[in-house]
């Protein structure tokens, strides 16, 4: 082991207060990039923030980059050593809204609990930029910067609204690089490093059923009038079996996952299911996590059970939302549900469909070198084997990337473990997970720099 990777460890260690301080700075930045929701200047003040902070890394090449949806993506360059690889890092910049109703402490103020800390963004992903920058001032403060960068930080990857996306298909020189970390994933546990090999793609759908003019009274019209709700109810309730298999029309539900596996047991810790409730589906978790397609009501338009009146109501809305693994077309599932609602909708009611975003499913390579030298360095890092799982969440960015640099070794991992609670109320990271994959990662970086000098 060198002089600088026996320094790396301490540098990482004194580095961690300003970890800690700069998450505190960004998760009070309500960066959510919905005007309905939170207003938009504030993910303009978090995007200026990682500027500023990409800038006092001697990534002077960094500026705000407007992209298609609206959103700016925080683009930095770098130029190392002569020969020197380059390294593509991402993180994302823009969270879930954080209604406080059910938070412990206030989602916008990072709140140390029980050794977790917590906020919006802690883990997913603001909690990764500063992993990002620790790594990078961990290095200057042992050396210099030993490859060349690309640091890409994202403004509207929760809103699924593919503006980056756009972006680097139009100009997918700007995201030339051997090797891409893609910081948006996590690890099975705490202390358990893990690289991610397979993302499920994502098709939002959102489904309106009209029956009526206007509403009825239900004593007067109920049992011959058709009901837009419970034509709803009805179509939604085709899609999941008895056992909890997803059961649209025409779609493969039938995948099997060739890794390592997810013990249904600490599933069922993990997602905090009820005490005699079942874990769905008819294989085994991590086939239906990981390699089957599964659709989720987000959302149902519908009058609130408090005040409701006895009426029969006209029209019904949906929002679905439809994780394709890898191996199926995101585009051709959406348009599968589709047709399946129009088919199973009762009594002639009529139905309109909208697909309101796509994101493709992803499966990485797992024979390159970076991705050899990447699980080297978080194993030392955190002093046990890395190991490999697949995410049930969708990164649309990285199927972008890969088709943008077909060449390049991408790699996932992060932060969130399963107490983070990602995009629910009380969302954490452990401090470890960054101190250990900040120090990870930056042992890559400088001997992926090492290596071709």
């Amino acid at each position: 082991m060198s002089t600088r990777e026996e320094n790396l460890p301490t540098a990482v260690e004194e580095l961690m207060p300003r970890a800690l301080s700069d998450l505190r700075d960004l998760v009070a930045l309500r960066s959510v990039q919905d005007p309905a929701v939170e207003d938009p200047q504030q993910c303009r003040l978090a995007a200026e923030w990682a500027r500023q902070a990409l800038l006092d890394l001697s990534l002077s090449d960094t500026a705000l980059v407007p992209t298609p949806d609206g959103s700016d993506a925080v683009i930095g360059h770098y130029q190392g050593p002569n020969g020197a690889p380059r390294v593509l890092l991402y993180a994302h910049y823009d969270v879930q809204p954080a209604p406080p109703a059910d938070w412990v402490s206030d989602p916008w103020t990072l709140t140390e609990r029980d050794g977790r800390y917590y906020g919006r963004g802690a883990a997913d992903c603001k909690g990764s930029i500063v992993t990002h920058l620790t790594a990078l001032r961990a290095l200057l403060a042992t050396g210099d910067l030993p490859v060349s960068l690309t640091v890409v930080l994202e403004g509207s990857e929760e809103q699924g609204t593919a503006g980056l996306e756009q972006y680097v298909a139009a100009h997918p020189e700007e995201f030339a690089a051997e090797a891409i970390l893609i910081q948006d994933t996590g690890n099975v546990r705490v202390g358990q490093p893990t690289l991610t090999v397979a993302l499920r793609g994502v098709a939002d759908l959102v489904v309106e059923v009209e029956a009526l003019h206007g509403e009825l009274h239900s004593g007067a019209f109920g049992g011959a009038a058709p009901d837009a709700l419970a034509a709803l109810v009805s179509m939604l309730a085709t899609l999941r079996d008895a056992e909890g298999n997803t059961t649209i029309t025409g779609l493969d539900a039938t995948g099997t996952w060739p890794g390592a596996g997810y013990d249904a047991e600490a599933f069922t810790a993990d997602a905090g299911m009820l005490e005699g409730t079942h874990v769905l589906g008819s294989g085994a978790v991590a086939d239906t996590l990981w390699a089957r397609p599964a659709v989720t009501i987000l959302g149902i338009d519908a009058p609130a059970v408090s005040g409701a009146v006895a009426a029969i109501q006209p029209r019904a809305a949906a929002r679905l939302n439809l994780r394709v693994p890898p191996g199926q077309d995101a585009g051709a599932a959406a348009e599968l549900l589709r047709t399946h609602l129009g088919q199973v909708a009762p009594w002639g009611v009529r139905v309109r469909t909208e697909v309101q975003g796509l994101g493709s499913p992803f499966g990485a390579r797992t024979d390159t070198t970076a991705f050899a030298q990447l699980s080297q360095a978080l194993t030392e890092a955190f002093g046990t084997a890395t190991i490999t799982a697949g995410q049930g969440g969708s990164i649309p960015l990285t199927a972008a990337l890969a088709r943008a640099q077909p060449n390049a070794s991408i790699v996932m991992l992060g932060l969130s473990d399963p107490a983070s609670q990602m995009h629910a109320p009380n969302e954490s990271v452990h401090p470890d997970e960054i101190r250990h994959t900040a120090l990870g990662v930056a042992l890559f970086l400088h001997r992926l720099g090492v290596s071709t000098t």
